[in-house]
């Protein structure tokens, strides 16, 4: 699991990355809020850590920016302050869950296992859908309107990015990431997984629903 941290503070960076170490879980670091957008942007994350105070972009306008793009990673919120106000504003602008520091950081740690279960479908999330396109996460299964299609894994899941990005770009990075999350092939043969998906989820319809954006990566089509 890839864990997004964006915080200000070294000692509680410091604190999260020393009880992560020996876990699944594993950490990519931004010290402001201008380097966190960045990242989350270019990269697939399962989680992001987020806090509120930061320099750059603050916490709050991070994540706004974040869901307005289209990128739904679940976020976690670390906040100094226990108001209303602003757990209320977090959760308003798109944040999944919040801390209040100082925290348990076993507490982090359950939170950050139930937002990935429900993100991955292994939660309360099960189907999801773009359109006329939907697909089974427990079972695997995909549909155009009302014809099943059959897809390999490795298709499963770029098509299970791009709906999740829609109407957002998947970038080649992101879906790489997903395909070969720990040894990237010598060849480029993401376009042939590419080509594949499309012989299954275009080939056999009238409108072509993935489309290829030049020099950047891939998205389902916006007139859906």
């Amino acid at each position: 699991m890839n864990v997004l941290l964006i915080e200000d503070s070294q000692e509680v960076a410091e604190i999260i990355f020393d009880y992560f170490e020996d876990s699944d879980i594993e950490l990519d670091y931004a010290a402001t809020g201008t380097l966190g957008l960045q990242l989350a942007l270019e990269q697939a994350f399962d989680c992001i850590i987020l806090d509120v105070m930061l320099p750059g972009i603050d916490g709050l306008s991070l994540c706004s920016q974040l869901r307005e793009k289209g990128n739904n990673t679940p976020i976690i919120m670390l906040t100094a302050r226990d108001t209303n106000l602003d757990i209320k504003q977090g959760l308003n602008i798109g944040a999944d869950d919040y801390l209040v520091k100082p925290f348990d950081i076993e507490i982090l740690e359950a939170r950050i296992q139930s937002l990935i279960r429900r993100s991955a479908g292994s939660g309360f999330k099960n189907f999801l859908t773009c359109g006329e396109l939907k697909i089974d996460l427990k079972n695997y299964h995909v549909w155009r309107g009302e014809t099943q299609i059959k897809l390999n894994p490795s298709c499963f899941k770029i098509l299970k990015l791009l709906m999740e990005k829609s109407p957002a770009i998947a970038s080649r990075q992101e879906i790489e990431n997903v395909l070969w999350p720990d040894d990237m092939p010598d060849q480029d043969i993401l376009r042939k997984h590419i080509y594949q998906l499309r012989s299954k989820i275009d080939k056999p319809f009238t409108q072509e629903l993935i489309q290829t954006v030049p020099k950047l990566g891939y998205r389902i089509s916006e007139s859906l």
